[in-house]
C-alpha cells in the first residue's frame, strides 16, 4: 500500500532528525514525537487488517489524529530550536492528502 510505505519512510526521518534532540528530552519531546509518528503506519496497517471498511475507517481516523500530533510536536521542535529539518513538514502534508484521500474514499464507498 503506498499510503503505509509513504508512512513509514515518515517514521524514518522522525527517529532520524530526534537523534540530536537534547538528552533531557529523550522521555519527553522525543518519546512522544516517535510514538506518534510510529501510530501512523501502524493503524493504517491494522485497519486494512479488519474486516470491514467501517472499522478501516475508524483507524485510518486514528492514524490521521496520530498524524495532527506529529505537526504539532513537530512544530514545537522547530521552536525550540532542537532541528533545522526543513521538509518533514513538506512529508506531513503528504501524509495527510494520502490519509484524508483514502478516507473520503472509504466514506464514499460506504454510501
Amino acid at each position: 500500500m503506498k499510503i503505509w510505505k509513504h508512512a513509514v519512510d515518515l517514521v524514518e526521518k522522525v527517529y532520524k532528525m530526534t537523534e540530536n534532540f537534547p538528552d533531557n528530552e529523550k522521555y519527553c519531546l522525543t518519546n512522544q514525537i516517535r510514538k506518534c509518528a510510529v501510530s501512523i503506519p501502524s493503524n493504517i496497517s491494522e485497519g486494512a487488517a479488519r474486516k470491514s471498511d467501517k472499522e478501516f475507517l475508524n483507524f485510518i481516523n486514528i492514524a490521521l489524529g496520530s498524524l495532527a500530533e506529529l505537526e504539532t510536536q513537530y512544530i514545537i521542535a522547530e521552536r525550540l530550536k532542537y532541528t533545522e529539518e526543513k521538509t518533514l513538514y513538506e512529508d506531513i502534508e503528504k501524509m495527510k492528502s494520502l490519509i484524508i484521500g483514502l478516507r473520503n474514499y472509504l466514506l464514499n464507498k460506504q454510501k
